[in-house]
């Protein structure tokens, strides 16, 4: 259940009240007890997964990342070398064919 924001017209009191999505929105207000309370949109709250089960990169233990760093580095391709001579690919001309009768 999410907890709303109001905030009271005529006295101009906010307070937040935890409900149900499918309640009405409050239209008394708590501080004055006029009927001028109307419901704040509002941002939202962040959402982060921490604990047991969840498994977010932030949230890893160092021997995991330096791991994963070491994994990382191994898998990667050598770097191309460059060679000084000609650019010309060499020729094989050697290939065989079989042919059967």
């Amino acid at each position: 259940m999410p907890t709303y924001d109001y905030e009271c017209g005529a006295c101009n009191h906010k307070w937040e009240l935890f409900q149900s999505i499918k309640a009405e929105p409050e239209k008394k207000c708590p501080a004055c007890k006029k009927k001028k309370a109307r419901r704040l949109i509002g941002a939202g709250a962040g959402l982060i997964f921490k604990g047991s089960g969840f498994y977010l990169t932030d949230y890893r233990s160092k021997s995991y990342k330096d791991a994963a760093k070491a994994d990382k580095s191994a898998s990667e391709p050598a770097p191309p070398k460059v060679d000084g001579g000609s650019s010309k690919p060499s020729e094989s001309g050697g290939s065989k064919s079989s042919s059967k009768e």
